[in-house]
């Protein structure tokens, strides 16, 4: 009887050490996401000032890459997505927008899907400030071991739309 005790917990000690193993590698994706999602605001907040190089480092530049933002349309590919990042700086929106509520679904190592709120404030063309709280979705893939973003999805702001 005490053979099969023992074997039995050799079996569970089995399973929960590779329960951990498991749990410890999800987390490191998740981890690297958190930190691309953080690298992404810090873009977003220059982008704001007219720096559009951080916005640059950030994106993929595949021709998969779709961006639908808060002043409406949809862009596919790098080329089209940075095209309206160029625009949205060259407004220089100033303010600062900060992510809340993030909740990170990692696949693997190599993508990752993150939902979460954007809040903060934008100054309009007339220098007049607005709050800004808006949903997202954004998608991250790594690729050559950097997360990268390949999508981005917000509900619009009316003060923005074309």
């Amino acid at each position: 009887m005490s053979d099969i005790v023992i074997a039995a917990s050799l079996c569970v000690a089995a399973i929960l050490g590779v329960a951990n193993q498991a749990s410890a590698q999800a987390a490191a994706p998740e981890k690297e996401a958190r930190e691309a999602v953080a690298q992404f605001y810090t873009a977003l907040n220059a982008l704001f000032t007219g720096d559009m190089k951080p916005m640059n480092d950030v994106w993929s530049h595949a021709d998969d890459v779709t961006y639908m933002g808060p002043a409406g349309g949809f862009q596919v590919g790098w080329k089209n997505v940075s095209e309206e990042l160029v625009h949205q700086a060259a407004m220089k929106l100033g303010g600062k927008i900060e992510p809340s509520d993030i909740h990170v679904i990692a696949f693997g190592g190599a993508l990752a899907i993150v939902s979460n709120y954007e809040k903060g404030e934008n100054i309009n063309t007339a220098g007049k400030k607005f709050p800004v709280s808006i949903r997202v979705t954004t998608t991250f893939r790594c690729e050559g071991g950097k997360w990268k973003m390949i999508g981005h999805h917000t509900d619009l702001l009316p003060s923005l739309v074309k």
